[in-house]
């Protein structure tokens, strides 16, 4: 089947033509390597979480061949902690360019494998990746904190650094709930897994001071929502509170406040995070407004500076700034992966130790 035909169910009223649909798709797998790395562009760096999304998006389209080349790539060059470099250069295992093993970045794993077995059924990927999420999973549990929240990194000689951010401890969220739902399809029970998770999402949605203070960033508005720690009313109150301090309307969304720049990842991402809240129709306008980001080789900008000069800026179109918006696009038309994976109905909450419904911990 060709690429076209494969992505004729990534059209978006406003937002993608099955023809774009299939132009942004063929992009990504042009910045491909051949060893199955996603480069955010070529002759850039790698970084495991963005390579990731990437993957995903190739999945939501039904490339799922080159989906599977670029998680046997996390399978080859995970470190023996569990855990991945922070960046490597154009994929290249040899061309480390940050050395700091960063929490979030190698629990995202675990989301991109159960996608990409939703996706495909394929009961021996699964096996083969398993020892994989597993370590990775151990590798980021040993940064979490008393208090829940997890560590965001450790330097290159191994310290732990116990400070810990709230966007990334959201995704970590995420990426727990995928993996239980691994150990949960084959049947091996994770319960210390399960009481960190309700441990983490006790800290995500009831004690803002165990996190490092990045509020000007968009990302921590929203994550706690994507990450589906804060959900129904809740979420929409969350949502709500900053508005209009993040959102252009007719551009998208600001990266950090008080930059006149909005870009496309945080833009569909924050439409991902109003999709999973119920708000779809907010969700589809979010997505229609970054449409003045798209380039004619159908990759996108990475952000628009509205201000002064007016420009497009940095100047490059990167793959998970296409897959951020291919997997929003699929997750409002109704992709039964992506539903499941950021929908979160069918994920595992974890398990709330006593007193945490109470502010204890």
């Amino acid at each position: 089947m060709t690429t076209s035909r494969r992505a004729e169910h990534l059209v978006l009223t406003g937002v993608l033509t099955a023809e774009q649909a299939a132009q942004t798709v063929a992009g990504i797998l042009a910045e491909q390597r051949d060893d199955g790395a996603i480069p955010w562009f070529r002759g850039h760096h790698l970084d495991p979480w963005d390579h990731t999304e990437a993957a995903m998006a190739l999945d939501a389209a039904g490339e799922h061949e080159a989906a599977a080349r670029a998680y046997a790539w996390l399978a080859e060059h995970q470190n023996a902690d569990g855990s991945w470099y922070a960046a490597y250069h154009d994929g290249d295992a040899d061309q480390v360019t940050d050395r700091g093993r960063e929490t979030n970045f190698s629990a995202y794993a675990a989301v991109g494998v159960w996608h990409h077995y939703l996706s495909t059924g394929d009961e021996a990927f699964l096996d083969r990746m398993w020892p994989v999420v597993y370590a990775a999973v151990e590798f980021v549990l040993g940064l979490q904190q008393p208090g829940g929240q997890i560590g965001w990194k450790r330097e290159p000689d191994g310290t732990a650094v116990e400070d810990a951010l709230l966007t990334g401890s959201s995704s970590v969220h995420h990426a727990l709930r995928c993996a239980l739902a691994i150990a949960e399809e084959r049947e091996e029970p994770q319960p210390d897994w399960e009481l960190a998770l309700g441990a983490l999402a006790h800290a995500v949605r009831h004690h803002p001071e165990r996190f490092l203070d990045k509020d000007r960033y968009s990302m921590d508005w929203y994550y706690p929502v994507l990450g589906g720690a804060v959900t129904g009313e809740a979420a929409k109150e969350r949502i709500a509170s900053r508005w209009d301090e993040f959102v252009v309307p007719g551009l998208g969304v600001r990266c950090v406040l008080p930059n006149p720049w909005v870009t496309g990842g945080e833009s569909c991402e924050l439409a991902l995070a109003l999709w999973a809240a119920g708000e779809s129709d907010r969700a589809l306008e979010i997505l229609q407004s970054v449409r003045h980001l798209r380039a004619d080789d159908g990759m996108y900008w990475t952000g628009y500076v509205f201000e002064g000069e007016r420009a497009m800026w940095p100047e490059e179109r990167t793959t998970w700034t296409a897959g951020s918006l291919l997997l929003a696009v699929a997750a409002l038309g109704g992709d039964e992966a992506t539903v499941a994976v950021f929908g979160g109905e069918r994920l595992p909450s974890g398990l709330v130790r006593p007193g945490e419904c109470c502010g204890a911990l």
